[in-house]
C-alpha cells in the first residue's frame, strides 16, 4: 500500500470548470485544503489544476457509478480521506416539454440528481466515523419553480434538493454539515457576458462571492448551521 503523505485537509470540487469550479478551489486551497478537481475531460480539468496550488485532477463523470467510484478510489488513495464534497456539476438542456427528449430528460437528472447522490456515498462513510465532514451542493432557482424552458433542468434540480435534504436530516446529528446553496442569477462567465454585451458587471453572481459564501458553510458553528443559503447579485429581481 502506498503511504499518504499528505496531512491537509482534502477538499473534492465534482464539476470542476472554469467560474464556480474554479473560484471554489482556489477559496478552499486558499483555506489549506489541498483540492481533488473532478471533471469529464481530463486536459480540461489539468489544465484547471495548474492555476489551482496544491490541487489535482482526475478525470469523472459524475453520472457515471463506476467512474465515481475509481476517482474517489484514487483521491484517497493520493491524498487521503476527504473532508469537504463540494458538487458544482450541473447540466441541462433549456427547451420546454414538446421539444425536450427523454435522452436530455435522463441526462440531466443524471448529472443533478445520481451525481450527487453517488459522490456523497463515496464521502458519507469516513465523515460518520471521523463524526465530522461538509457536503456542499450547488443548487439553482429552477428547485424551487418549473419554467417553461426548463422541463429537464427543473426536476432534476429538485431531486437534487430533495436529496440534500433528506441527508442532512440523517447526517446532521452524525457531525456531517450537509447544506444547498440556491445560485439565484447568471453566473459571470466569459460567454455569459458575450450573450448579454449590455448586462451590467454587478448583475452577474460572482463566482468568487459564491466560494466564499460556500467556505463560510464549511466553518459555521455546528450549533448554528444552514441548511440552505442563497446567493444572488444585488441587482436580481426575486
Amino acid at each position: 500500500m502506498t503511504e499518504i503523505l499528505n496531512t491537509r485537509p482534502v477538499a473534492v470540487v465534482a464539476g470542476a470548470g472554469p467560474g464556480n469550479g474554479l473560484a471554489l478551489a482556489q477559496r478552499f486551497a486558499a483555506a489549506g485544503y489541498v483540492v481533488a478537481l473532478l471533471g469529464r475531460d481530463a486536459r480540461k480539468v489539468e489544465a484547471l489544476a495548474m492555476q489551482v496550488p496544491a490541487s489535482r485532477a482526475y478525470a469523472c463523470d459524475v453520472g457515471n457509478a463506476a467512474s465515481v467510484a475509481a476517482a474517489f478510489s484514487s483521491i484517497r488513495s493520493d491524498l487521503g480521506e476527504i473532508d469537504a464534497l463540494l458538487f458544482n456539476a450541473g447540466s441541462g438542456v433549456f427547451a420546454d416539454i414538446e421539444a425536450i427528449t427523454a435522452e436530455q430528460f435522463e441526462a440531466a437528472w443524471r448529472v443533478n440528481a445520481l451525481g450527487a447522490f453517488l459522490c456523497s456515498k463515496e464521502v458519507i462513510p469516513s465523515m460518520i466515523e471521523r463524526g465530522r465532514g461538509s457536503i456542499v451542493f450547488i443548487g439553482a432557482t429552477a428547485s424551487r419553480r418549473g419554467g417553461i424552458q426548463t422541463a429537464a433542468f427543473a426536476p432534476a434540480k429538485a431531486a437534487q434538493r430533495s436529496l440534500a435534504e433528506s441527508m442532512a436530516r440523517k447526517l446532521w446529528p452524525k457531525g456531517i454539515h450537509v447544506a444547498l446553496v440556491i445560485v439565484d442569477g447568471i453566473v459571470d462567465l466569459p460567454d455569459s457576458r458575450k450573450q448579454m454585451p449590455g448586462r451590467p458587471l454587478d448583475a452577474f453572481v460572482s463566482p468568487v462571492a459564491l466560494a466564499e459564501a460556500v467556505h463560510g458553510l464549511t466553518t459555521q458553528d455546528r450549533r448554528g448551521w444552514s441548511f440552505e443559503i442563497e446567493v444572488r447579485p444585488f441587482l436580481e429581481p426575486w
